[in-house]
Order: C-alpha cells, then structure tokens, then sequence
C-alpha cells in the first residue's frame, strides 16, 4: 500500500434538464458521470426508473417541481418558470459543475470560486431557431402560441445571460452546427466534442430487405412528413419507430406501404437496422446518433445535407446527402439506392461508427474540463485521471475547436 494519501478531486456536482427517460443527452449524460463516479446530480425532475441503474445510483438533488402531482406529464408547460427552478438548485460547496443542457441547467447559480463546464446539446432550442417547430400554426392551440411569444423575449435574454463567462466558464458544444448557433445566440466560441454511439449493440449480421427505416421522435423538426410522402409517392415500403406529437397526423398521412411500429425495445430496433435497405434522415439535427447507429449496423443513411448530419455522414461512402428538404430530393436519392448505381461497403459504414465512441468522447470532454480548471487558476488542485480513461487503452479522438 502507497503511504502517501490518494490525492482527494473536487468536489462535482453533475446537472441535467430533467430525466424522465433515456435518449441521446441522457446516455452522454451516463458517460459523464462515468469520468466522475462520487459526483452527485442535481436536475429539475426526476422519474422513478426512467434511468439507467449508473444514474439511479448517484445520490440526487431535484427542485421543487419533483413534489407537484402529474409533474411528470406537465413539466413542459412549466417553461415560463424553468429558469427560475435552475436557479433554485443549491450547488453551495461543490468545487467543479458540469451541465449537460439543452434547456435550461446551465443556468444554475454557480457558487465562488468554482468552475462551471457546460456541455451544450442545444441552445434552448424552444426559444431560438426551432421556436416556430413547438409554437407556430398548428403545433399548438392559440393561447400556448399566444404565451409562448409572450415569454419568448424574457426566456431568450435570460438564456444568453446565463451563458456568459461570469456564470459557465466554458461551452462545449455537441457539433460544429450546434457551435455556430451557440455564437449567434450567446456571442461566445465554444469546443466541440461530438457524442458516440454504442456500435458494439448493432454488431450483428447484416441481412438487408425491401424496406427502408426511421427511428426517432415524432416531433415536426423530424420531417417524417416529408419521408412518409416521399414512399407514399414511390410505394416502396417504409418503417417508421418512435412516438411522438405528429402520431395521429402521420397516421392519417401513411399509405399503405408505410407502418407506424410505435416504440420499440432496443433489441428489435437492432435488428431492423441490420434488415434495412438503408436508414432515412430527413430532418436538421443538432447532432444525431441514429444515423449512427445505422452505419455501426452496416446500413447506409439517406440524410438532408444539413445540420448534424454533414458530420456524420460521408456522401457517397456512409450515405447519400440530399440537397433540398423537399419529397422530391429525398426521392432521387432513394432512387439512387434502388437503381444500385451506388454500393456501400459494409466495413466502411461500420468503420465510421466506431470514430464516434465512447472513450473518444469521454477523453475530449475530460480534456475540454481539465483545461478549464486550469484556465481557472486550479493548477495547483490537479483533477485526478478517471479511472475509465485509465483502464482504456485505445487512443483517443482530439477535441475540436470551433
């Protein structure tokens, strides 16, 4: 046993929007409080069992929305005081804070002398650029609409002061895209570190069929309108999984050659990305790890040559990238997938999907914070190496400045 004491970290609390289920910014969520297992969570609400046991077992701090009956369903229409509630959370005596946010937990208070490092999914994406996806005609009644614009002055200002330097030290962003919002809305550069994706769950045989898939959330900024049009036109057969606020819509949009399978568990959904003849993308992420996760299956993306998915997908080696958001555009690629005047090679796709892991993301999100408590003027405090990166021998990806 070494006599000398095992040099004690900071004290970290971890902070997210809410959990009231596991998606993308709760599985990158999983990763960070890997890099910091004695850290402790702070978030707005909490679900019972809606959390993988890594998360469950942290010891946890909610606001008081946690003690309002059916919060669980109604939380979103609490956005006027959501900022309010981040700042309600008590940090007093935490040393290091690490947000992961895309509403509003990098706003918490930061107590003095600590280093706030927050990582970005999206600046608070009902506000800004995707405000008319969540309040404009048709995707809500008149009085949200009418509310919604109300507030949206407030929330916005509020947004962008909470991001400024006095209250998070540094920004990572999740995409070179979600990078150039950050700088238009804050007027601040942030790093990026891409998120992984989990190739090893889709490393089974390949078998491609007839039939093209979608897997997300049934939200307008989807543009599953756009997909299930486009195969009605060319009754090609299309699976769509997921749920979502366009459900009943897309039901009445789908013909017959387009199935709507609902949520599926993550086994079966494995299993249609390896039969698929490849994965549709229409919409503009942020990020996006379903495309992804099609290529860690050996599938190729057709995906609209925006957003998230310029870093993703290669054109002409892991997909095609279609230029217009438009039924036609998706139309010509998918066509070019069936004419067979482009092949995709199986080692390609997967080689790509294995750039995104997860100790690449893990060590550039270390090193982003690590860089940060020493910009602070913690160098003589040195944050001990997580043992997951230690463990890992695999060279990391460099984190990328924007």
């Amino acid at each position: 046993m070494s006599p000398y004491p095992k040099p004690r970290g900071p004290r970290v609390a971890l902070v997210h929007d809410w959990l009231t289920g596991m998606r993308g910014g709760e599985y990158v969520l999983e990763a960070i409080a890997e890099l910091f297992p004695e850290a402790e969570l702070f978030t707005l609400l909490y679900v019972p069992g809606a959390v993988t046991p890594a998360l469950a077992r942290l010891t946890r701090h909610t606001s008081w929305l946690q003690s309002l009956p059916g919060a669980e369903r109604y939380y979103r229409h609490c956005l006027p005081i959501l900022p309010q509630l981040a700042e309600s959370l008590d940090l007093s005596g935490f040393e290091l804070i690490i947000s992961s946010s895309h509403c509003v937990a990098k706003g918490v208070r930061k107590p003095a002398g600590a280093v706030h490092v927050s990582y970005v999914h999206a600046p608070m994406r009902y506000m800004w650029d995707r405000f008319d996806d969540y309040f404009g005609p048709g995707q809500a009644s008149l009085p949200v609409r009418l509310g919604a614009r109300a507030v949206r002055p407030y929330l916005r200002r509020w947004d962008r002061a909470v991001s400024s330097r006095e209250r998070v030290d540094r920004l990572i962003a999740n995409s070179r895209f979600v990078a150039e919002r950050i700088l238009q809305a804050y007027g601040r550069r942030a790093s990026v570190v891409h998120p992984f994706v989990d190739a090893a769950r889709f490393e089974r045989p390949r078998r491609p069929g007839q039939h093209y898939l979608m897997v997300g959330a049934f939200a307008p900024n989807k543009r599953v309108d756009l997909a299930v049009e486009a195969f009605n036109r060319l009754g090609l057969p299309l699976l769509l999984v997921g749920q979502g606020q366009e459900e009943e819509r897309l039901k009445q949009l789908a013909g017959p050659r387009v199935q709507l399978l609902g949520p599926l568990s993550n086994e079966l959904i494995a299993g249609l990305y390896a039969s698929a003849r490849a994965f549709i993308f229409p919409g503009v992420e942020d990020f996006g790890i379903t495309p992804l996760e099609a290529m860690a299956a050996g599938t190729p993306v057709i995906a609209f040559g925006a957003g998230g998915a310029l870093e993703t997908v290669v054109d002409g080696q892991s997909g095609l990238l279609f230029p217009q958001q438009s039924v036609e555009s998706l139309m010509a690629a998918v066509m070019r997938v069936e004419s067979g005047s482009i092949v995709f090679r199986e080692s390609v796709l997967r080689a790509r999907a294995r750039e995104f892991s997860r100790h690449a993301f893990q060590a550039g999100l270390f090193a982003q914070i690590a860089q940060a408590w020493v910009a602070a003027g913690k160098a003589s405090y040195r944050l001990p190496t997580p043992a997951c990166l230690v463990e890992h021998r695999e060279p990391a990806l460099q984190a990328r400045s924007a």
